[in-house]
């Protein structure tokens, strides 16, 4: 199976603090970090993108829910890319303090494979994305002090086929080519607009 090239946005899940970010979609995620005690303090996820390891930026702050109080737990996952993706993210989201803004409490993750977490606490409004006949490539959301909102990029699988095989072989090429002289920069993929939360990402 391969991941195709047709991706869906969905969410965010969570409250309207922090400033948003996104990551944007690619072909696979090879790692997920998360900080967290009394709420999801921060997360960093490392994509693949045709085979070259894409970092990610640290969302959220530095742990400690903001009070330097307490000293937040840090959890590398770890997937056994390619064979290992990512098909299920759930969690809660609730004010720490009454009157507060929400922020994600608590994340769980699980792959074609395991289950990882809950990480965090799992105390108020739930909530899951499990994807059927498809992988999340991308991560997006809000985040200040904490994690505030956490949101998807969706792509559906389909049966590898030679064409794919074919492209394959040809990008393996290219890739050592660029090793010796210099990744390439990144272009931005256009990006069409639906109703509510869902966006279709068409690449050429």
């Amino acid at each position: 199976m391969v991941v195709s090239k047709k991706l869906m946005k969905v969410g965010p899940w969570g409250g309207a603090g922090g400033h948003p970010w996104d990551d944007g979609g690619h072909s696979g995620i090879r790692s997920i970090t998360v900080s967290y005690d009394r709420s999801i303090d921060s997360i960093s996820v490392e994509y693949d993108r045709d085979g070259l390891t894409v970092p990610g930026e640290r969302h959220g702050g530095a742990g400690g829910t903001g009070n330097h109080t307490t000293q937040a737990r840090t959890t590398s996952i770890k997937l056994s890319f390619p064979d290992e993706y990512l098909t299920t993210v759930s969690g809660h989201y609730s004010p720490i303090a009454h009157g507060g803004s929400p922020v994600i409490r608590s994340l769980a993750f699980r792959t074609n494979r395991e289950a990882y977490g809950p990480f965090g606490v799992a105390e108020g409004t739930p909530f899951t994305f499990p994807v059927d006949g498809g992988v999340i490539v991308g991560f997006c959301g809000r985040s200040g002090w904490q994690l505030d909102a956490v949101g998807l990029y969706v792509a559906p699988l389909r049966p590898e086929r030679m064409s794919d095989r074919v492209q394959q072989l040809g990008l393996s090429a290219y890739r050592a080519v660029w090793q010796r002289i210099g990744r390439p920069q990144q272009r931005h993929e256009p990006v069409e607009q639906l109703n509510g939360n869902a966006q279709i990402i068409h690449k050429t």
